[in-house]
């Protein structure tokens, strides 16, 4: 099978992710982008990808001339709420083209991850919905700490656990490309600090989750930023239920991931820096004073975001799992 994707909103730092984790997937037989920065080069707006990523971002895709090289793929990194107001648009000229069956959208946003869309477009988290995105043909990839907490909770499914907190310390490129006080440098480099205490936008995918799964119990989520560039470290906390030990919860750990490709069970904490610039999701468990805690470590540009689209895509298609993903992140992050 060979892909014909374009990019929708290349420029930002989830558009630059996917250009390079798509040129060099196996199957990508053409790459496109826009943006509203149409005609600079690829290589000049993501400077990692001189010499790799040849073309220009366009302002629109030639939807007529799309799929000519291949599977129809579309993935949309634009700002929250723009896919929203651009799909009818975009489906028309689809159809028109004669590709509607045929695009596979993934979408990056938090546009269409709510219950009310849960009917047209599948979850886009493997580790928890492979089935549904198998032949999937519009997908709405998971946030970032949504990822890093659900990956966190499914070793919970089924139990009563009650109370739980949790904490997620995240990188200042999960604001985006453009500059902000809370990714100024020196604002940023030597500071730590929560934001949007409790009422983070992620925690409805995760109460969605949590429902699917049976966990019962409150979840309390307060983010934090960090003085990091790329990565998401997440601290779910609770207390052990009745007849559950610490040896459980390991156990639980491992039968649960003993099989999935991109979690990685480690024996002490998880650590951003081995997982930055890669797919992988590293997790570890403790439990003392009948206390339990589950902790996920991922490149939010990762994990939570590109390399996760791409794993959909390849499930969706009927690709291996890991074509174009199984690559080490760098070392020191």
């Amino acid at each position: 099978m060979k892909l014909d994707v374009a990019i929708l909103g290349a420029s930002g730092y989830g558009g630059g992710e996917l250009l390079r984790w798509l040129s060099g997937h196996p199957a990508t037989a053409s790459l496109r982008g826009t943006s509203r920065h149409a005609g600079r080069a690829f290589g000049d707006v993501h400077p990692n990808l001189r010499g790799i990523v040849e073309g220009r971002l366009e302002e629109t895709i030639a939807w007529d001339r799309f799929g000519a090289a291949g599977q129809p793929v579309v993935f949309s990194a634009l700002p929250h709420g723009e896919l929203t107001a651009l799909l009818p648009s975009l489906e028309a000229a689809w159809a028109a083209a004669g590709i509607a069956e045929q695009v596979v959208l993934l979408d990056l946003s938090t546009d269409f991850r709510g219950a009310e869309h849960r009917d047209r477009f599948a979850y886009g988290l493997p580790e928890w919905n492979r089935e549904a995105l198998r032949g999937a043909r519009r997908i709405a990839c998971a946030g970032c700490f949504a990822t890093a907490l659900q990956l966190a909770l499914l070793p919970l499914r089924g139990l009563d656990v009650g109370w739980m907190a949790a904490t997620g310390a995240t990188g200042s490129s999960g604001s985006g490309a453009s500059p902000s006080e809370g990714t100024h440098h020196p604002l940023r480099a030597q500071d730590f600090r929560a934001y949007k205490p409790l009422v983070h936008q992620h925690m409805a995918e995760v109460k969605l989750g949590m429902a699917a799964l049976g966990i019962q119990g409150e979840l309390a989520f307060i983010p934090q930023s960090a003085p990091l560039v790329r990565g998401i470290f997440a601290a779910l906390q609770f207390r052990l239920p009745e007849g559950l030990t610490g040896a459980d919860l390991k156990a639980r750990a491992e039968a649960t991931y003993r099989d999935e490709p991109f979690v990685r069970l480690v024996s002490d904490s998880p650590r951003v820096g081995a997982v930055a610039g890669s797919a992988f999701c590293d997790l570890a468990v403790a439990a003392s004073g009948g206390n339990g805690a589950v902790m996920t470590a991922i490149d939010n540009l990762g994990k939570g975001m590109a390399s996760q689209a791409v794993q959909c895509m390849n499930l969706a298609l009927g690709l291996k799992e890991t074509t174009g993903l199984l690559i080490p992140g760098t070392w020191p992050g």
